[in-house]
């Protein structure tokens, strides 16, 4: 039974995170951003370039601001389109903080790999679209302060579905002159962190349009109610998402909660209900150094017959 209105309020559950409490304060994640367990892990093969492997080709939309469901906020975005190119009904796949994912000397390296695995036959000619987290298009707009990431990512709400839906991919679509499918097992999302939590949350809301997520170190804590979901997916009849998971021992434990813990738990309900999922557990931090050491491995789970 959902906790009552009164019973929130008396807990207290309506104030925002204390700053510090008990010593303790939400700045430690910093130490977990360099943990020592992240040091056996490096990009996977797939993400260096290889000779005649041909490259894909990326294009830039910069400040782009043609968004009313975060309305006021600017945003940059890059669209992957794989060699020779792309047709009607191509695959997708979707990155939160957009910038991480794309750079080609990071820990994931996406492009390259997505060339790769092409190349290989080992998937079948996928779009990349990068998007980072909005920000204030006008300095001067106090609506929108420094936690519009958090707001967009980080709320269990279907809006940031719908912001994909309906304004983002039909925007990549009409501008590069592509078609993407609309099978949802051929639709994927993928983040870090907060843009972890955000993958998976449009998948629940939205399976009918994106049924494939790539988690790593999600955030399923307390941030705005994240932590229910290793409840909701026990309680609701099962969706058909496939979820790829990664965290790692030394990842964020901080007031807002403890993310190895919280990913365990995701996986156990996901366990639990039946759902098709990996968890991939390792020792490292809350970076993206085991995602990418298994970044070609989880493209291939993901995208399995």
């Amino acid at each position: 039974m959902p906790m009552n209105v009164e019973t929130h309020l008396a807990l207290g559950l309506d104030q925002p995170c204390p700053i510090e409490v008990n010593g303790r304060s939400n700045s430690e994640i910093i130490a977990s951003l360099t943990a020592p367990g992240d040091a056996p892990y490096h990009p996977c093969p797939e993400a260096y370039s290889r000779e005649q492997v041909p490259a894909g080709t990326v294009t830039t939309f910069s400040d782009w601001q043609e968004t009313q469901i975060f309305a006021g906020t600017t945003r940059d975005m890059w669209a992957y389109v794989p060699p020779p190119g792309a047709g009607d009904s191509s695959p997708v796949i979707i990155f939160n903080d957009g910038a991480g994912y794309l750079g080609r000397k990071g820990h994931i390296r996406a492009t390259i790999v997505l060339d790769n695995l092409l190349a290989a036959g080992q998937i079948e000619p996928t779009v990349a679209v990068f998007i980072n987290p909005g920000t204030a298009a006008d300095p001067d707009d106090t609506r929108i302060g420094p936690d519009q990431r958090s707001y967009e990512y980080d709320s269990v709400t279907p809006d940031f579905g719908h912001f994909l839906i309906s304004e983002a991919l039909p925007y990549i679509e009409n501008e590069l002159g592509i078609t993407f499918t609309t099978d949802p097992t051929r639709r994927s999302v993928c983040g870090i962190s907060s843009g972890g939590i955000c993958a998976f949350n449009v998948a629940w809301h939205h399976p009918q349009s994106f049924a494939r997520v790539l988690s790593h170190c999600g955030s399923y804590t307390n941030i705005r109610g994240g932590h229910n979901f290793p409840y909701l997916i026990r309680s609701t009849q099962r969706k058909d998402i496939r979820a790829y998971l990664q965290s790692g021992e030394q990842d964020a434990s901080i007031l807002l909660g403890d993310w190895p813990l919280a990913n365990q738990s995701m996986a156990k309900a996901l366990e639990y209900a039946g759902y098709d999922y990996h968890f991939e557990f390792g020792t490292g931090g809350h970076s993206l150094r085991h995602g990418g050491a298994v970044f070609a491995d989880s493209l291939r789970w993901l995208s399995r017959s």
